[in-house]
């Protein structure tokens, strides 16, 4: 089966390692955005994707806007490819490009669609506290991931899986999932089930002001934001900005759902609940782990906290770095 392979970051590098390791698949070229300029020293910097294909001495095409140039439609025309495998891309295909391959153009979307269509499935499901997640392989349309389901695959989430753990747990999914949607597609072994677009729910970009925490909000809400937009949620703290990483929400939760050292802490909240303070302000110090915070319901264990210009740190760190002590306040962040 002949592939093009159009993909960007690193959650699709794991399904073009798959097919280029799959005696079944050759792939002709790969399609992914223009280097960008990263914040270190300004230079120009390729893709994950870019990186696996010059690698494996695979054409690389870049263009600004796929649809709108005419050189790479021409290529992508005399191609004559079986299959157009999109992961992760991010530039919308045309109808003429969907069109070009004889089989069809097969997305890799990171959730059980109709659930969670858009640029963002991972982190606005984490956000939502799903509990499970997954990805779906689909023939693309010209809508927004409105296209025909192919194959499912599941995971459950875990309280402290991030959006980071949760994509790099997906990609590995994803590309397995790809492999046995392609060979079943080629062997006529699938039938493509329409989604159901009154169960369809977006999952948009996320904006900045999305990582801004407000202490008024319950602890498992605030925890469900900070693993979701992980690592960007801010609060402030001493009149400066400060990304807090890692969190844990106390009470609200089943206790099962936590590692065997937040178990042991969970012991202790009776003394805890007793405590009411406003959103913000820390009520106690958890001995080798961090602050825990009071918020609008429930009580918020900081576990790794980011300061500006600084590492990530624990949470416990931070605590005797600065010199926290109980009854200080965490500010709504920007």
């Amino acid at each position: 089966m002949k592939i093009v392979f159009f993909g960007t970051p690193q959650f699709a590098v794991p399904t073009l390692e798959k097919l280029l390791n799959h005696s079944e698949f050759e792939v002709l070229a790969v399609v992914t955005q223009p280097d960008k300029r990263r914040e270190r020293g300004n230079k120009l910097t390729p893709s994950p994707i870019k990186a696996i294909a010059t690698a494996h001495n695979l054409p690389v095409w870049q263009p600004e806007r796929v649809k709108k140039d005419t050189e790479t439609l021409s290529k992508l025309k005399q191609l004559d490819a079986d299959v157009f495998v999109v992961v992760a891309y991010g530039q919308i295909l045309s109808a003429k490009i969907l069109n070009m391959p004889k089989l069809a153009c097969i997305n890799v979307h990171g959730s059980i669609l109709p659930k969670y269509r858009g640029a963002a499935p991972i982190q606005w499901c984490l956000y939502n506290g799903e509990k499970e997640t997954g990805i779906t392989t689909m023939l693309m349309d010209v809508g927004m991931d409105t296209g025909a389901m192919l194959q499912i695959a599941t995971t459950p989430i875990g309280l402290l899986d991030n959006a980071q753990d949760l994509a790099d747990r997906l990609a590995e999914i994803g590309g397995d999932l790809l492999v046995e949607t392609l060979l079943k597609l080629e062997r006529k072994e699938i039938q493509p089930i329409p989604q159901d677009n009154l169960a369809a729910t977006y999952a948009p970009l996320i904006q900045k002001p999305d990582y801004a925490l407000d202490w008024s909000k319950s602890a498992l809400q605030l925890h469900n934001q900070i693993r979701g937009f992980y690592p960007n949620c801010t609060a402030t703290f001493r009149n400066n900005l400060l990304k807090i990483t890692a969190s844990a929400p106390l009470g609200s939760v089943s206790e099962r759902d936590l590692p065997p050292e937040l178990q042991e802490l969970t012991h202790k909240l009776p003394d805890l609940s007793n405590i009411s303070d406003r959103p913000g302000v820390v009520v106690s110090i958890a001995k080798g782990i961090g602050a825990i915070v009071q918020t609008g319901e429930g009580l918020l264990l900081l576990r790794e906290v980011q300061l500006a210009g600084k590492r990530p740190q624990s949470g416990w760190d931070f605590v005797n770095g600065t010199r926290l002590t109980v009854g200080e306040v965490f500010g709504t962040g920007s």
